[in-house]
């Protein structure tokens, strides 16, 4: 190994190497190492968002910019620091292949009606009275609410309440970015109007998980949004049981037409880890973002220790190690890019014997 080291070093080699840059040519007995890792080596890294942050940075941008000055959303986006300065993929990029952020909309404001190639979903973290109106349908959203807006779809925002609503939105940009696939358009008035009555697909869905017949064809959302207050049933009805020893009680949000994934290369779900929940440690090749909506915990990703609590945010990139505590009933909505994963067949998870050992401790960046 040394003689072949050496050789690769070699004055002869590295001129040549160096000879093919002119004529936009490159050595693969030089790239090799890093194109082809022996297991998946992510330039993001694990990171916590706290609650107290997010707050302040969206209080203070409530006073700077609006929708209408800007024409566009008051959203803050999560940046992975592992991909800061890695243009142009690296930019607001929360893992390699999603993008997250938190969006504030006050009473009275109307966020403009656009549609682009990434899919995108919301988890309701705070407030009421706001909607969204996608495809004519407004949508109007509670805490707890999950909704899906697939791409190619016209989507807005409007807030007729009196009370702030903050949430989560996640995207697939970076992937759809890498690939060379963006494509974007403003509606040619400020925002949609209604076509169908409000909250229509949530009524159809009102039994829960049964399926109007003329849904049996696949289609692109036929359920835009998904309430709380079903989401929370499914997951008490788990609770009887044993819980998932790695996931605790998660539940997904499907596309009810085809049983696929919600949003086609995002996947969604809520987990409940019940007070004194430690899960086995594992990783897999899909990254994760969570939203912590209820409860407090932590994580051991990689030997470090994450604190979180309600309202935080939590990324563990592809191939980390980790498990979860739950210190009191906490309740996780996660976002991934499983899907993608799967789509090329590279989707891999592997267990871990035991529980890591505790190397060191996060400290989060606070305002």
């Amino acid at each position: 190994m040394a003689e072949k080291n050496d050789f690769f070093q070699s004055q002869t080699v590295l001129d040549f190497n160096k000879s093919l840059e002119p004529f936009h040519l490159g050595p693969l007995w030089h790239a090799i190492p890093e194109l082809m890792h022996k297991q998946p080596t992510p330039q993001a890294v694990p990171y916590l968002w706290k609650w107290e942050t997010l707050y302040a940075k969206l209080m203070e941008a409530k006073d700077i910019f609006t929708p209408e000055r800007g024409g566009e959303r008051r959203a803050i986006y999560l940046q992975n620091p592992g991909l800061t300065g890695r243009q142009p993929w690296g930019w607001a990029s929360t893992t390699q292949t999603l993008y997250a952020a938190v969006q504030l909309i006050l009473p009275g404001e109307t966020a403009p009606s656009h549609r682009h190639t990434q899919s995108a979903l919301r988890f309701i973290m705070k407030g009421e009275g706001a909607y969204s109106i996608v495809q004519g349908e407004r949508i109007f959203m509670e805490e707890g609410d999950f909704l899906t807006t697939p791409k190619g779809l016209w989507h807005g925002h409007g807030h007729p309440g009196d009370k702030p609503m903050i949430w989560m939105d996640c995207l697939d940009i970076p992937t759809i970015y890498a690939i060379g696939g963006t494509f974007f358009e403003h509606y040619p008035e400020t925002i949609e109007q209604p076509q169908a009555p409000d909250n229509y697909s949530s009524h159809r869905y009102a039994g829960g998980m049964v399926r109007p017949i003329s849904d049996r064809r696949p289609q692109a959302a036929p359920l835009g949004s998904y309430k709380w207050a079903q989401t929370l049933a499914a997951l008490d009805g788990l609770s009887q049981y044993e819980p998932d020893p790695y996931d605790g009680y998660a539940v997904e949000y499907i596309n009810p037409s085809n049983g696929r994934t919600a949003s086609p290369n995002i996947a969604s779900w809520m987990q409940k880890l019940p007070q004194g929940f430690h899960s086995k440690a594992h990783r897999h090749t899909h990254s994760v973002i969570y939203q912590v909506f209820k409860g407090c915990g932590y994580s051991i990703i990689d030997g470090v220790r994450f604190d979180w609590s309600e309202g935080d945010f939590l990324v563990i990139p592809n191939w980390a190690l980790h498990e979860h505590v739950a210190l009191a009933d906490s309740y996780l909505f996660s976002a991934s890019d499983l899907p993608i994963m799967e789509k090329f067949e590279v989707d891999r998870e592997e267990g871990y014997e035991g529980q890591q050992a505790v190397t060191g401790v996060f400290e989060p960046l606070l305002p």
